[in-house]
């Protein structure tokens, strides 16, 4: 599929029939440069491992060292990927999500082990993001996603927050990219909350006081 397409979707009122058009492409093993609540990504259906290959590609690295996040519509829907939480950390999570927040959980056996970090956790993340929450519904899975960047690379941020620039960079390579406005230019915060500990490994758009 290499349709080089760009289409519109406003995040105030998603358009569903826009939203399904996306969802099947998703759900076809396409490619898809979405927006979220910190930088656009490119995502696919976790349930295509050569999509997830060939994102790997995109961004320049190998799958092994690739570190993806699984993309949710809600907490709910996260919660079947990972290990039983701690109520501290439930708590956490119910106060930052949906947010500009990547949490590194523990990934229980519903998550393929193709897209693990080595310690079997993934990075979860719940976008405040209505084109994205709308899209994730409607395929029925999370989506797997990594910031529109290729690794290490030094790029004017507009490319990364501009979708009329990154389908000029990206769009021969994928099979479409939403414009759902200008996105931010700060990544997301990370957390990593393996093994019962709670520690922020990276700040970003998302506040927060552990």
């Amino acid at each position: 599929m290499q349709a080089q397409m760009i289409t519109k979707i406003y995040n105030d009122n998603p358009n569903q029939r826009e939203v399904r058009r996306v969802a099947d492409l998703l759900q076809q093993g396409g490619i898809v440069v979405l927006p979220t609540d910190t930088l656009y990504a490119f995502a696919c259906s976790m349930e295509f491992k050569r999509s997830v290959e060939t994102i790997a590609q995109l961004k320049g690295f190998s799958l092994k060292k690739a570190k993806y996040s699984m993309l949710c519509s809600s907490l709910s829907m996260a919660s079947e990927y990972v290990r039983p939480m701690s109520k501290d950390l439930f708590s956490l999570l119910k106060q930052c999500l949906p947010g500009p927040y990547t949490f590194v959980m523990d990934a229980n056996t519903n998550v393929p082990r193709n897209y693990l970090n080595p310690n079997k956790t993934i990075g979860v993340r719940v976008p405040s993001n209505t084109i994205l929450q709308a899209v994730v519904e409607a395929v029925g899975c999370p989506l797997i996603g990594t910031s529109v960047r290729r690794v290490d690379e030094e790029i004017e941020s507009e490319y990364l927050t501009d979708p009329e620039l990154i389908h000029d960079s990206w769009g021969s390579r994928v099979d479409l990219v939403v414009d759902g406005g200008l996105g931010e230019d700060l990544p997301s915060t990370v957390v990593n909350c393996a093994g019962g500990e709670m520690e922020v490994i990276r700040y970003g758009k998302g506040e927060i006081d552990l």
